[in-house]
């Protein structure tokens, strides 16, 4: 029984922060599944605490444990130019700690609310979910490794991604999980062993009907070529002018490189020259004639480029941009089309607060001469060989939602990033992982692209298809036929309502309990 250690005021604390790991431990590249075993403990822990405040601070120290273990590689990026490498620390800590308010928030409301018997094991996952939904979308969101993405994309409990998003499976998992609560709680067995019943069958059945849905999962391969290509370059040394010429050298001769058959397409990562789109395709330029020569007649490049424009202000503007250069057989490249990032990384492509921050000697990651701006709402691209597609560059990979059904549904999903930022370090795995989720909600296949891994080709289901991965610190190209899309998904026709559904289902005992007591007052 874990009844004891929940009374002393340090054995509550550690155990808080133990949760916090316990769960963080379950998404890659750990894969520790016992570890959902965090998620009773955190519901017993709020339950046992004297009062709101303390139920707060519980979550909150599981929520700085859960963020510290899974985003500890932030501080990576900043130790790439030494002059920022004083921020390391105080972005490892302040970011979980500030993220970590969110599980606070949750806690403290379940123990302010109160719930009774053993439906209280919905109301606890439905307001954990509620925060995760909610730390997805204040102030952008930050939606990094939400409760459902422990499950490994491609799996089959990720599948019901497909039904009601990373969210929705994210409510289905704490549920479940906290089912197992009651029976480590002092008190009358009586139901509780059925609430842990319920709880099993809930995880089994998330196992089973994804085994069904993988079970027809043949992926179909469609007549267009990718080529994807990663060039290994690191970004301690990216912005060094002895390594310019190497770096453009690189991704030449892999997008030039001989196959067996003609790439369509060709992707380059986010910011894959240290330069501007217009300094590299400026008139007479060495390097836009030599990428020119890379590619032949009826091929697509498809790179990230920071570019800049002037707005009808007449003040400059910057966009992390994924552009479209189309190779038509004449002298030059056609730009086809172009998507501006229209979510931007905080302190990494802006600072929050410029003027302060500014003051303070911090200043965004990026190299240029101001911050980035934001492009419109995320929308498809039409390509010049006629496919539709959904760029997400990055940090975007991380939202659902941002890829339209119906009528404007595109055929597959880009993802470039630039995860070189992080070295070999666990982000670009999770990243991975969670830019693979996009795929299970929208049944699209996703090319991802990073200067030093992880680039995949992923499936409709979320898998890696196998063969097609470049890891961290590999050097290469991937040429693979595009999968075809699966037909539309539920959570792609509807979006977060099943998920809401869940929702209102997870506080419906609340509600009933509420109501009874005003009647009773009556």
């Amino acid at each position: 029984m874990l009844a004891p250690l929940l009374v002393g005021r340090w054995s509550r604390i550690g155990l808080a922060l133990t949760a916090g790991v316990l769960a963080a431990l379950v998404h890659p590249p750990f894969g520790f599944l016992p570890g959902l075993i965090a998620y009773p403990l955190l519901m017993l822990l709020a339950e046992r605490s004297g009062t709101v405040r303390g139920a707060f601070w519980v979550g909150w120290l599981a929520g700085f444990g859960y963020f510290l273990v899974g985003c500890w590689w932030v501080a990576e990026a900043f130790l790439v130019n030494p002059a920022q490498a004083w921020m390391a620390p105080f972005a490892a800590s302040l970011l979980p700690a500030g993220i970590g308010l969110f599980w606070g928030a949750a806690t403290a409301l379940y123990r302010r609310f109160a719930p009774q018997g053993l439906a209280r094991v919905l109301v606890f996952a439905a307001l954990f979910a509620l925060f995760e939904w909610l730390r997805g979308h204040v102030l952008t969101g930050f939606p990094w490794n939400p409760a459902g993405a422990g499950w490994r994309a491609g799996s089959a409990a990720s599948q019901f991604a497909s039904v009601a998003g990373v969210y929705g499976l994210g409510l289905m998992t704490v549920a479940a999980a906290a089912a197992f609560a009651p029976l480590l709680a002092p008190g009358p067995r009586k139901g509780r062993i059925g609430v842990a019943i319920a709880g099993a069958v809930v995880f089994a059945s998330l196992i089973v009907g994804g085994t069904i849905r993988l079970a027809g999962a043949e992926v179909q391969e469609t007549a267009t070529l990718v080529r994807i290509v990663q060039p290994d370059v690191d970004q301690e040394s990216k912005w060094t002018p002895e390594a310019y010429r190497s770096i453009v050298d690189r991704y030449v001769n892999l997008t030039a490189r001989p196959g067996e058959a003609l790439p369509d397409l060709v992707v380059w990562p986010e910011g894959a020259l240290p330069a501007s789109f217009g300094d590299v395709f400026a008139p007479g330029s060495p390097d836009g004639v030599a990428i020119a020569g890379a590619l032949q007649p009826g091929q697509t490049l498809l790179a990230g480029f920071a570019r800049g424009e002037r707005g009808e202000d007449g003040q400059a503007r910057y966009y992390n941009s994924l552009i479209a250069l189309h190779d038509e057989g004449g002298e030059g490249l056609r730009v086809g089309a172009i998507y501006d990032k229209h979510r931007l990384v905080p302190f990494g492509e802006f600072l929050p607060l410029g003027g302060l921050m500014s003051a303070l000697g911090v200043r965004s990651l990026v190299h240029m001469p101001a911050d980035f701006s934001a492009g419109p709402t995320p929308a498809p691209i039409d390509l010049p060989n006629g496919s539709r597609v959904q760029p997400l560059i990055c940090y975007e990979s991380l939202y659902p939602g941002f890829t339209p059904a119906g009528r404007g549904r595109p055929e597959w999903i880009v993802n470039v990033s630039n995860d070189a930022w992080f070295g070999a370090t666990s982000g670009p795995l999770q990243h991975l992982n969670l830019a693979s989720y996009r795929a299970i909600e929208t049944g699209l296949p996703v090319v991802r692209a990073t200067p030093t891994g992880v680039s995949a080709m992923i499936d409709p289901w979320g898998r890696v298809i196998e063969g097609q991965r470049l890891n961290s610190g590999e050097s290469g190209v991937i040429d693979a036929r595009l999968p075809a899309a699966t037909s539309p998904t539920v959570y792609g026709g509807f979006g977060d309502i099943p998920f809401a559904l869940l929702l209102l289902i997870g506080f419906l005992p609340l509600a009933v309990a509420r109501l009874g007591a005003r009647r009773g007052q009556t």
